[in-house]
């Protein structure tokens, strides 16, 4: 089974290994490409067939995420522009930036909260905050509020779908498999429609 593969990653390493994943994606620049939501959703789906508690995971993971951004915060502050210049590479390119200032742009202080649910923002709109200078209380409000949201909805969806579905085991690798497409929808909208825009500058 791939290291990679939430099951495995909860089965494995337990409640360090969520925190470990939930902390690197929110906070490392580089952690976009770990699997943050359906991470949280096999952990309800697991909750549900009583193989862990979910209270307690649901804290861990807004702890993790809470501090996530709070390092991502810091390094944005203290650094500024100077995080985002840098040629593209596998961890990083400049749409992924493009992205979250426009989440920035429509929604405010918002976007820490509804960058939760969309990855690749979700990495990069903490430290677009700290390079934007947010007040610092104001950027901890919305972080708690956006990773309680975030752990609570995700693997309290998990654990619903787990309770109402029969053997929801046999379909829990799919359902993941569904929720990272999903989730990645709008990211690969991104990215076709700046292929697109390229295409025709070139014609």
């Amino acid at each position: 089974m791939s290291l990679f593969d939430p099951t495995h990653l909860i089965q494995a390493l337990g409640i360090l290994g969520a925190f470990v994943v939930v902390f690197a994606e929110t906070g490392l620049f580089f952690g976009f490409f770990l699997p943050g939501d359906s991470l949280l959703f096999a952990i309800g789906v697991l909750g549900a067939q009583g193989y862990l508690s979910v209270p307690l995971y649901i804290f861990v993971v807004a702890v993790a995420a809470i501090l996530g951004d709070t390092v991502g915060y810091m390094a944005g502050y203290r650094y500024g522009p100077r995080v985002f210049k840098k040629k593209n590479s596998f961890f990083f390119d400049e749409t992924y930036v493009a992205r979250s200032e426009k989440f920035y742009k429509k929604y405010g202080k918002l976007t820490l909260v509804l960058a939760r649910y969309t990855p690749i923002v979700r990495t990069f709109a903490p430290i677009l905050a700290g390079v934007g200078k947010m007040e610092y209380y104001s950027f901890l409000k919305w972080n708690i509020l956006g990773a309680l949201l975030w752990s609570a909805t995700v693997i309290g969806a998990g654990y619903f779908i787990g309770k109402k579905v029969v053997g929801i085991d046999a379909y829990l690798l799919p359902g993941i498999i569904a929720v990272v497409v999903l989730s990645s929808l709008p990211v690969l909208y991104e990215a076709l429609k700046r292929a697109f825009s390229q295409r025709r500058k070139v014609k």
